[in-house]
């Protein structure tokens, strides 16, 4: 199923809820790997939105988290220093709601 289009209120939203979520998963020296991955869409399908800790330096981060996110089909809500956070709706049972944005 397709992702929703995030909307700057969408974004906003996601990133007040993510301030307190501590990280889901932490991508250690091996990279990106099918475990992690398989991890990653499990954590997605039961929380919707996720903080990944990404190890390396800022050129390789950016390269694993694009990676990442296309891989899982998630949407990138933002990426400061090692932490990204990750969303992915849940059509069967969403977790978040957008009902209070226009």
């Amino acid at each position: 199923m397709t992702q929703i289009k995030l909307t700057n209120d969408h974004i906003k939203l996601l990133k007040a809820k993510a301030h307190h979520l501590n990280p889901v998963m932490i991508m250690g020296d091996k990279g990106l790997t099918e475990n992690f991955v398989e991890e990653t869409r499990r954590a997605l399908a039961h929380h919707e939105l996720i903080k990944v800790k990404v190890a390396g330096d800022k050129a390789e981060r950016d390269a694993l988290v694009k990676e990442l996110i296309q891989v899982v089909d998630a949407q990138l809500v933002q990426q400061i220093g090692r932490m990204a956070v990750l969303f992915k709706r849940n059509h069967e049972a969403p977790k978040i709601m957008f009902d209070s944005i226009k």
